[in-house]
């Protein structure tokens, strides 16, 4: 028998706070669903500095949850409400120099990082990083997402967060959390509209502090949206961080598909194996007539994923709702139709593949 949203109550009902009160009683749960076997809820603090201290409550109401009968998966994702601490976000000095390294390195809980990379801008690599996220935390993945595309950050308007993240001692960051999927960007420490210009080192630096100084907490996957080329953030991810491997995103025409050869090249001369290719804009349906337009060609990308040997994980076409929940900050993975669909299969793929 399925298990109910009032059951999930009655056992969160059993996860107190110091004061005695359950966290039902001091109304911290938002947006608790059931989907079959499946449990998602989030745990809003009533401010940053008491979100930090809240990882065992969290814990505690996970595993309550998850020993239930009927329940096959629990996704916790843990904020705040309200402004975050006032001093120690500036003090991050994020963009800084890059500290040595003995080799390459994991954050502490990320089982796996996948680089969802690109060789020219507009082919939609964000566009597909954040669907895919959404798509791996609906199906059950502990997802993160980070934006490092450093220059154009895109996921706090993709995935409908504007907040800045927390700092409770200078050092380390809190992440933010949006449908499922843990998050971090460049983008949420600047000030809108702001352009970032900087160098080399110090795109490295923000990047090593993205990495290792967010404490991105337990995560299967965690999924990293390079910006486009071939430049100082791929190097750096690639040398600097245990990859366990590379998703590169082309349209079908030749054009993309040159620059998406130098991805490729690239991400195997430093050692990065490319688990698959990822063909975006492949048609246009039209929605008046229903016929097929081949709008920047067609199966180009299958073709070069057969020519050299890896995996195509899925075609997608052009889609003007996908663009309108992009932009709306909805993804449009987050709901049922055959956009989620293509995206949900792409993410069984890769966790059928052990790659998520």
């Amino acid at each position: 028998m399925p298990v109910t949203k009032a059951q999930v109550e009655a056992e969160l009902e059993r996860v107190t706070m110091p004061d005695g009160k359950s966290i039902l009683a001091h109304d911290l749960i938002r947006a608790l669903t059931v989907e079959g076997d499946v449990v998602r809820f989030v745990i809003e603090a009533p401010n940053a500095q008491v979100a930090a201290q809240m990882a065992p409550l969290r814990d505690a109401a996970e595993q309550v949850v998850k020993a239930m009968d009927g329940v096959s998966t629990v996704t916790v994702a843990l904020t705040a409400h309200g402004p975050a601490a006032k001093a120690p976000a500036p003090s991050l000095k994020i963009g800084g120099h890059p500290k040595p390294q003995d080799g390459p390195t994991k954050p502490k809980g990320v089982q796996r990082i996948l680089a969802i990379g690109s060789g020219k801008g507009g082919v939609g690599k964000s566009t597909v990083s954040s669907n895919l996220a959404v798509a791996l935390a609906r199906a059950g993945r502990k997802v993160g997402l980070l934006d490092a595309d450093i220059y154009g950050p895109s996921q706090p308007r993709m995935m409908g967060v504007n907040k800045r993240p927390a700092s409770p001692d200078g050092k380390t960051i809190i992440p933010l959390h949006a449908h499922g999927v843990t998050l971090m960007s460049i983008g949420f420490m600047m000030e809108e509209g702001k352009a970032v210009v900087w160098r080399g080192p110090m795109l490295m630096g923000a990047l090593q502090q993205m990495l290792g100084q967010v404490e991105w907490g337990e995560l299967d996957v965690l999924l990293v949206d390079l910006p486009p080329g071939t430049g100082d953030v791929q190097l750096t991810l690639c040398t600097k961080s245990e990859l366990s491997g590379a998703i590169v995103v082309s349209t079908p025409q030749d054009v993309a598909l040159i620059d998406a050869r130098k991805a490729i090249d690239m991400f195997n001369t430093l050692k990065t194996p490319v688990i698959g290719l990822i063909e975006n804009m492949s048609m246009f349906v039209c929605p008046d007539c229903g016929s097929e337009h081949q709008i920047f060609g067609h199966g180009g990308v299958a073709a070069e994923a057969e020519k050299i040997g890896v995996p195509l994980l899925g075609s997608l076409p052009i889609d003007l709702d996908t663009r309108l929940a992009g932009d709306g900050g909805t993804p449009i993975a987050t709901g049922d139709g055959p956009m989620a669909q293509a995206y949900a299969r792409i993410a069984e793929g890769l966790i059928k593949g052990g790659m998520a």
